[in-house]
């Protein structure tokens, strides 16, 4: 026969604990009843006891918070030695600076006098309970484990997750830190992260860019993407095919309007530069195209009229 215990209902040893404190409560008034002085003086004595176990509690945990400060530091200082990833070095970290408190909380209540084992045997028996508390905070962990694994993105990336669109600062054992281009901060939970669509702007190299050009029908449409060509290969930060994933600028009719032809330019550049060469060639093109003979159209539109 398998016997079962509830976990949430006091065992025999915390049983018997409350029964001996009953019977210490109870001897302790009758000495104070029968000699008072010599009661007073075995409480102060036990005042005296407590009190430097106190004292020894709160000096344990300031120098155990600053050896975690020193190892935090000295952790960092080994990961930019060797150059580890920015992003696995935050996690490492975080998740050990968890750990290292959690034990500073469990050494400094045991100097305490409490017992320690008492205490794991009483949340091991609320595990259950405290799990469920925290489905959240588990769910989010184990989304940053996948998320280390699987590395879709690191600490300095541009990234668009879950409606923000920023760059990665930090990341801890249960989110990640994005500033986003308005210096704003925003915090995203590794499970909602790990599971939704990660769109990361830096992950290769070179980027493709792309303009719309509407210009007036009657337009030489070969000298106008020569045109376009030419606005395009005129910026040093565009590449061709000779760097990798990337292919050469290409200029094409996109589309016939109703009161346009419509011009596609698409052109190659390093990642860093995707932003800076858009609106130099956006600046090129509204100036350049005019002053070679090829206009912007406007809305029209033809009406006939039968009599």
């Amino acid at each position: 026969m398998i016997l079962q215990t509830n976990p949430f209902v006091p065992s025999e040893d915390i049983t018997s604990k409350v029964d001996t404190a009953k019977i210490a409560a109870r001897d302790f008034a009758e000495a104070l009843v029968s000699n008072p002085s010599e009661a007073l003086h075995q409480l102060g004595v036990e005042a005296i006891h407590f009190g430097l176990k106190l004292l020894l509690a709160i000096v344990i945990y300031i120098v155990g918070a600053w050896i975690i400060r020193l190892v935090k530091r000295a952790m960092t200082r080994m990961f930019e030695k060797r150059k580890t990833d920015k992003t696995v070095s935050s996690f490492v970290s975080s998740f050990t600076s968890v750990i290292l408190t959690i034990a500073l909380i469990v050494l400094t209540i045991s100097t305490l006098g409490v017992n320690t084992t008492s205490l794991a045997a009483l949340l091991a028996g609320g595990g259950v309970a405290l799990g469920m508390a925290l489905s959240g905070t588990l769910q989010n962990f184990s989304g940053g484990l996948l998320i280390l694994a699987f590395k879709p993105f690191k600490v300095g990336d541009f990234i668009e997750a879950q409606g923000y669109a920023g760059t990665v600062t930090e990341m801890s054992i249960i989110s990640t830190r994005l500033t986003l281009p308005d210096n704003r901060s925003v915090i995203i939970p590794h499970g909602t992260l790990a599971n939704g669509n990660i769109n990361n702007y830096s992950k290769n190299p070179v980027r493709r860019l792309e303009w719309k050009v509407s210009l007036e029908y009657g337009v030489d449409a070969e000298a106008c993407k020569a045109k376009l060509l030419e606005i395009a290969v005129a910026d040093p930060r565009v590449v061709d095919s000779s760097e990798k994933g990337a292919q050469d600028p290409f200029a094409a009719v996109s589309s016939l309007g109703d009161s346009s032809v419509e011009f596609v330019l698409r052109a190659w550049v390093k990642s860093a530069d995707y932003w800076p060469v858009f609106f130099a060639v956006n600046d090129a093109i509204y100036k350049q195209l005019p002053e070679a003979g090829f206009h912007f159209p406007f809305p029209q539109m033809d009406i006939h009229i039968k009599s």
